[in-house]
């Protein structure tokens, strides 16, 4: 069974939409769906925003659940600058942005773990129904949506996810996590806390970030609509393929 999250309810509403509910179980202040989405046993649930509320959901998933590999989905703030809103960025590794027990363990490091990343499993299947996506990406949106967000010839990326608790939304910030972790693609809030749960489970993760901003100061007017009109259908679109 596959584990599906997303750390905002529009992400996750459109998978929502196609899903057949066998049951829903609340625990926690989180609902979980039960079901079949495109011919495979899955539960979809809607995090919340932070580290915190992404790992105890997660805890919780594995734990009244036969899950058996974890995927999550969302939106993601560009750090380098040739991301462009809508592009995807696939994660091959996570860190924590804001870990620092300095000068106990180095910057970045997980106390008692002896690692500063985690890796995902990176299937060469999620890639593959990515591009599938973009080659065919302007059949899931009218012009309008196309033009009012600036997507054009969106691309994907594979690479660095950091995570941490705060909304990066300035270029101090940006340059902040970029001196800690240059080769990082996008930042959000939620994904290494996930990575280092899967890994502490020995789940496969895997996660894909879609860019919804630059991380500077117009960062809070582009997110919300962004999320609410392009992220899910992304999330649909590749996971449909992936799933099939």
């Amino acid at each position: 069974m596959i584990g599906i999250i997303s750390a905002m309810p529009e992400e996750m509403q459109f998978l929502l939409n196609d899903l057949q509910i066998a049951k829903t179980i609340k625990k926690g202040k989180r609902t979980y769906y039960q079901g079949k989405l495109f011919n495979n046993e899955v539960v979809i649930v809607f995090s919340r925003w932070g580290k915190v509320a992404a790992s105890a959901t997660l805890t919780q998933l594995l734990n009244s659940f036969d899950i058996s590999e974890v995927i999550f989905s969302g939106v993601a703030g560009a750090l380098q600058k040739n991301l462009n809103i809508g592009d995807i960025i696939i994660g091959t590794a996570l860190k924590q942005h804001d870990m620092d027990a300095s000068p106990l363990y180095p910057a970045m490091e997980i106390p008692l773990l002896d690692k500063t990343s985690f890796k995902t499993s990176n299937s060469p299947k999620l890639e593959k129904a990515t591009q599938y996506f973009l080659v065919n990406y302007s059949k899931y949106f009218d012009k309008e949506t196309l033009k009012e967000f600036e997507i054009k010839n969106p691309k994907y990326y594979k690479g660095l996810i950091v995570s941490g608790d705060q909304f990066v939304n300035s270029d101090e910030k940006i340059n902040i996590i970029l001196k800690k972790a240059p080769n990082a693609l996008c930042v959000e809030m939620e994904g290494a806390a996930v990575a280092q749960v899967c890994y502490e489970y020995d789940i496969p993760f895997q996660i894909i970030r879609i860019i919804s901003d630059k991380a500077n100061d117009n960062s809070h007017i582009d997110f919300p609509l962004f999320a609410k009109k392009v992220a899910g259908k992304y999330a649909s679109g590749i996971l449909e393929i992936y799933l099939s």
